[in-house]
């Protein structure tokens, strides 16, 4: 009750002369209150009619300033490395050092009365998100390329590429300007450490699908001479590839709290070293706070379900000073040696995937190649 009704009630004993029974029945409170409203007064006087709080003198439970402290030098931390420090990730943390760590509920407690976080009551629930996520990994990747400037102000381009299903980084490359033959290598090397995917997911740009062209980017070969499916996002829609724009920005928050670089190497070292801590010391809230390595390994990998589709191509080329023409075969350029009796001649390039004949302009047939991926000089057939 309040500081009022307590001092009418004293003043009606005190002053009025009415007896405790009587006031606490024509009232409705009990004696032992007014009683205790008594004591206080007469012990402090006015003072003593103020509320007091009922919080309990002692909690047994109640979180250890060390703890408390702890919790709050890793938010610090991880906002210094431009990382998620949200209370989830700390509390993946502290399990990892704690035989009984705080709960999530606590630690956000304990960041809020620190003044590190501010309640959104008025934020969308994660509960109410549609999301949709491949079963296995390896069983749908996605790419995109992201801009980035140096300590200079040049800008540059970086390349990513993502496992839908365990979110593992898969590729973070950086290029001063960011090529179709480019995304084609970043694809290949990433296939080479991890497998090969059963389907690839990118947006609409020129780097990645020469469709429009009426035409196909080395990617798009590479991925029918695989049997790997290509889709495309719809256009001017970038939710469709959301893990990997999400990924964007997480690798950019952790980029701005690094020195920036000055150089395209020292930049690929920064994205390196975050690829690698993301991947195997970050834990992911739609993993279920496991890492994306652990989540990757722990699975079987699916593959592709497509027919490999053979590359039938007709390339009119000319030898140079050599006795050599090039021709690009699983995103490698390869040199084919065709001989220096026919220095800068045109010849006509029958492929048949790996079969390669090289034809004079009036048809006769020169050589034969039937071409090695593990070789960059391709010798004749005999």
């Amino acid at each position: 009750m309040g500081t009022g009704i307590g001092r009418y009630l004293i003043a009606a004993h005190l002053r009025e002369g009415r007896s405790v029974g009587e006031i606490a029945r024509a009232h409705g409170v009990h004696r032992s209150w007014l009683y205790k409203l008594l004591r206080r007064y007469r012990a402090e006087g006015e003072q003593g009619l103020e509320p007091r709080s009922r919080r309990p003198r002692r909690s047994p439970t109640a979180m250890s300033p060390d703890i408390e402290d702890e919790i709050v030098r890793l938010r610090q931390e991880l906002a210094r490395d431009g990382l998620d420090a949200g209370a989830l990730t700390i509390h993946w943390h502290l399990a990892r050092t704690l035989e009984r760590p705080p709960s999530i509920t606590s630690i956000w407690r304990a960041l809020r009365r620190r003044g590190l976080v501010t309640p959104q009551p008025k934020k969308r629930p994660r509960s109410s998100f549609q999301r949709f996520e491949a079963g296995l990994p390896n069983e749908c990747w996605q790419a995109d390329m992201t801009h980035w400037q140096l300590a200079d102000g040049r800008g540059v381009e970086i390349v990513n590429l993502i496992d839908d299903h365990s979110r593992l980084a898969l590729a973070s490359v950086a290029f001063p300007v960011t090529s179709a033959l480019d995304v084609a290598q970043v694809f290949q090397a990433a296939r080479a450490r991890w497998g090969t995917p059963a389907a690839v997911l990118t947006d609409n740009g020129c780097i990645f699908t020469a469709e429009h062209r009426h035409g196909r980017t080395v990617l798009e070969t590479e991925l029918a001479r695989l049997g790997i499916e290509h889709r495309r996002s719809r256009p001017y829609h970038p939710q469709t590839c959301g893990k990997v724009e999400r990924f964007h920005q997480t690798m950019k928050r952790y980029l701005a709290k690094q020195i920036p670089a000055t150089s395209l190497p020292l930049l690929q070292v920064q994205l390196d070293h975050f690829a690698e801590r993301y991947n195997d010391a970050r834990p992911h809230r739609a993993l279920g706070r496991c890492t994306p390595r652990s989540v990757y390994e722990t699975r079987v990998k699916a593959a592709p379900s497509g027919r490999p589709a053979l590359q039938f191509r007709v390339r009119y080329d000319r030898v140079d000073g050599k006795g050599q023409v090039t021709l690009r075969y699983d995103s490698k350029l390869l040199h084919l040696g065709v001989g220096h009796a026919h220095d800068r001649r045109r010849v006509v390039l029958l492929v048949a995937d790996r079969d390669v004949r090289v034809l004079s302009d009036e048809g006769e047939l020169l050589c034969r190649f039937l071409l090695d991926p593990t070789r960059n000089y391709q010798r004749k057939v005999a």
